[in-house]
């Protein structure tokens, strides 16, 4: 939506938390003028030698041309690190460009990602199989990898370690605002920070991660550690998000360890189940719950952001099926969006999940409230204190199945008539 203003999203952050600079990492942007006009739009992240990465990447099968750069460099990297010591496998750059998503590009695009890959690995002093790469705008355009030609010499002679926000607008598109977060955990004793970013408002139905998201530690981890921490930490953050159920062909999240903290006295963890690792997993796991929900609160036109949760499931698949089925529906995300307490919408989505659901045990509430149970209306119902509720910004739907001890949550938003304008309008 160039050169259109788009109203910051009302469930925005009211403050922004102050991200300390990560040992390893510097950073800067640039205007390279890819779509938008007068705002940054290239991030180039220099990392130091030995810097280890893992990442997941959408599971569409028309992927960008970016996706499969990197996972081909993941991919050739971890079979290096089998027969090579660590510290000879390193991530050394990240470019990310918004505005054009460099996918269904064909053999253009794969051509793009090579030279822009060389540019950036010239320009750091680097391999091009340690260069990752990522895109996000407009799908089907030629990427012209000149624009990068440009200004990505000046990004590593000026790039710092921060401003962290800088960098996070930067990869935006239909985005109102930046999304970042930063957590600290001890390893052995030592404090390791991770700062990270997200980039995501429309074409949110992550089926692996997210749309772009980056996350950087100094914690002296094993790419393959890192690798099983970030499969785990996707599924109850950035796989249980949905804006309206359109996965990207661009999602990518990755995570990178500098090993800095090794200087302070921090031990160097190789395996994942190791015990000194789970103080920073469950801090790994807090902060992209956090950008997963930032992402969910910019919905394209959200007003309200919803929790979605199901309880007395017969197994975790079928409740986050059902949770999803509630989440994506239109008809339940206008109702909310319209304040309505129409709980017939919830049995509805139910109902079409396809999964085991008994309509006379079935309980739903709107927030503290019981709207239905025993398949009927609640005897203690009371329309005024519901829709009442139905007023906040923040909703909660839990939906309890009475037919095991299983149960998921999963987060949307509401559907408005500006998701329809903003996506109306988003080539012009």
């Amino acid at each position: 939506m160039a050169g259109k203003s788009v109203p910051i999203s009302p469930l925005a952050p009211k403050t922004y938390p102050d991200l300390p600079d990560i040992d390893g990492v510097r950073f800067a942007t640039a205007e390279a003028g890819i779509k938008y006009k007068g705002r940054t739009d290239v991030l180039l992240v220099l990392m130091d030698e030995g810097t280890e990465a893992a990442g997941v990447f959408t599971r569409s099968k028309c992927p960008s041309a970016a996706v499969d750069w990197c996972r081909e460099n993941l991919a050739a990297a971890h079979v290096v690190a089998h027969g090579m010591p660590a510290s000879r496998v390193s991530a050394r750059a990240l470019v990310v460009n918004s505005g054009n998503a460099n996918a269904f590009t064909g053999m253009k695009g794969r051509e793009t990602v090579k030279r822009t890959a060389a540019i950036a690995a010239r320009a750091v002093g680097c391999r091009e199989s340690e260069v990752f790469l990522a895109s996000t705008g407009v799908i089907g355009e030629p990427l012209d990898a000149g624009k990068f030609e440009t200004v990505l010499g000046d990004c590593a002679a000026r790039a710092a370690g921060g401003p962290w926000l800088g960098a996070a607008k930067a990869i935006m598109t239909t985005d109102t605002f930046p999304k970042v977060a930063t957590a600290t955990a001890r390893i052995g004793g030592v404090e390791v920070t991770i700062n990270g970013m997200a980039k995501g408002a429309g074409m949110i139905a992550p089926d692996m991660a997210t749309m772009l998201s980056f996350v950087f530690t100094d914690a002296p981890i094993s790419g393959s550690a890192l690798q099983a921490l970030l499969s785990k930490a996707v599924k109850p953050s950035f796989n249980a998000v949905t804006v309206d159920s359109d996965t990207s062909t661009s999602d990518t999240l990755m995570l990178f360890a500098t090993g800095a903290a090794t200087s302070r006295g921090a031990r160097r963890i190789e395996k994942p189940g190791d015990p000194a690792l789970k103080a920073f997993a469950r801090a790994l796991d807090a902060l992209l719950l956090d950008l997963a929900q930032q992402v969910v609160c910019d919905g394209e036109g959200a007003r309200k952001f919803i929790e979605v949760t199901v309880a007395g499931a017969t197994s975790a698949r079928s409740a986050r099926r059902i949770a999803l089925s509630i989440a994506n529906s239109p008809l339940v995300k206008t109702a909310i969006g319209g304040e309505d307490a129409n709980w017939g919408r919830i049995v509805m989505a139910v109902g079409k999940a396809g999964e085991p659901a008994d309509r006379d045990r079935l309980g739903i509430f709107f927030g503290p409230h019981r709207v239905a149970h025993q398949g009927e209306r609640d005897p203690d119902y009371d329309e005024a204190t519901v829709s009442a509720y139905m007023k906040n910004e923040r909703i909660a739907v839990k939906v309890e199945l009475g037919l095991g001890a299983a149960g998921d949550t999963v987060y949307t938003c509401d559907l408005t008539k500006a998701y329809i304008e903003i996506n109306g309008d988003y080539r012009s």
